[in-house]
């Protein structure tokens, strides 16, 4: 995973969700795929999705439950996939869990 993302039109406003405990910036990457860049602080989370996502985990640890599926651990590198429709509940315990995530 690259520390940088080229030739993007990035949006200035945040998207701050759940009394800014998530927080993240909206982008769309130069071949038109929209994508986001955020921060979850410490505290449990769902998250309802339309379109299917790919989150990836930029830095920090987290815990996620893909709708009724298992609990998993996902640190640095580490990535999952939400389906259409879905949704996921996401736990950060310590710290800060940095994400990137790509929509369709």
């Amino acid at each position: 995973m690259s520390e940088r993302i080229e030739n993007v039109t990035l949006n200035r406003k945040a998207n701050i969700y759940f009394d800014g405990k998530v927080v993240s910036h909206g982008f769309t990457k130069a071949d038109g795929q929209k994508a986001t860049l955020g921060v979850i602080f410490p505290g449990s989370f769902r998250f309802n999705v339309q379109a299917p996502e790919l989150m990836e985990i930029i830095a920090g640890s987290c815990r996620v439950k893909v709708g009724e599926g298992e609990w998993a651990t996902y640190g640095a590198g580490q990535s999952f996939n939400v389906p259409e429709n879905g949704y996921f509940d996401i736990e950060v315990l310590d710290g800060t869990t940095e994400y990137q995530c790509t929509f369709g």
